[in-house]
């Protein structure tokens, strides 16, 4: 048998239901000519009349009865594939996995999870620490939503961006140079740093702007951990450039400083990301909409 168009099964089930052409091509919102000459297709498809006429009535032949539970059968599975059923946070139970900087997760991801978990009681949350190679390869990666610093969204993926801000030079609050008002290139670069090196590009700029000037940094320490990152920032003589926002928090937990920097430096924007294959998922999001929220009141974000 040739392939069965699906809108000739349509016009079928119309017309054993109403017995009749006119009022069939009322239902379909066609004209009667095209539900006649469907109904001339249908009798060659399947080698039988299908609707004798008798009067004004169309009256369906065993063939046509015995068709009749297939065709609605047939056509209620294609419906299904169309009806998405209604996305219940209280019954959902993920998995979600959230990628980002560990500063992120000690700091913001509490307040996410308890704010997913109040409205989607059963859900699953697993958490990455973020690397900045797993870009290119998100798409084949089983990480579903990143927080990170990017200067745009790159191309094939989807986000949402959380606020900006700028890098500062960090400091311990005992720093040789805690008490300078601002920093020259030669102090800059006449410390050595330190740099985390999870998430997203927060400093490689330097080295770029200190090369054109004929100078160089010397980067002794490189840790993916913000805690362990201040934890010896506070103990050393090291600089490290960071964004403003968490150098500016971070003074509650740790004595350090922060300064302008000597050079032009970017702007820091801060995305959360999907790929595209997520962007019309309704549990993904619903999820990405409750980090965002949290991302832009928490007292830890921009």
């Amino acid at each position: 048998m040739q392939n069965v168009n699906l809108n000739l099964l349509r016009t079928l089930q119309v017309l054993l239901e109403e017995s009749h052409v006119s009022r069939t091509a009322e239902r379909l919102c066609v004209t009667q000519s095209a539900v006649s000459r469907q109904l001339t297709q249908l009798r060659e498809l399947f080698g039988d009349p299908l609707l004798i006429r008798e009067g004004n009535r169309l009256l369906p032949t065993p063939k046509a009865l015995q068709l009749k539970g297939k065709v609605d059968n047939i056509l209620a599975s294609c419906q299904g594939l169309l009806e998405e059923p209604a996305f219940s946070p209280q019954q959902w139970t993920g998995p979600m996995i959230m990628a980002s900087s560990d500063y992120v997760a000690q700091y913001i991801l509490p307040d996410i999870v308890e704010r997913v978990q109040q409205q989607a009681p059963q859900v699953n949350i697993s958490y990455r620490l973020w690397s900045p190679e797993y870009l290119s390869n998100l798409a084949d990666l089983d990480i579903q939503l990143v927080s990170t610093m990017l200067p745009k969204i790159p191309e094939g993926l989807c986000g949402a961006l959380i606020g900006s801000d700028f890098p500062v030079c960090v400091m311990r609050g005992q720093h040789p140079l805690a008490n300078e008002p601002e920093l020259s290139l030669a102090q800059l670069a006449g410390y050595p740093h330190m740099r985390v090196s999870a998430g997203g590009d927060k400093d490689s700029f330097v080295e770029r702007e200190l090369k054109v000037r004929g100078l160089h940094r010397d980067v002794q320490f490189s840790v993916p951990f913000f805690s362990a990152a201040f934890q010896t920032l506070v103990r050393t003589d090291m600089l490290m450039v960071l964004p403003e926002h968490i150098s500016r928090n971070m003074q509650a937990w740790f004595d350090i400083t922060y300064k302008p920097l000597p050079i032009p430096k970017p702007t820091h924007s801060y995305w959360l990301l999907w790929h595209l294959r997520y962007e019309n998922d309704p549990a993904h999001r619903w999820f990405r909409e409750q980090v965002l929220m949290v991302m832009k009141s928490s007292m830890y974000s921009i």
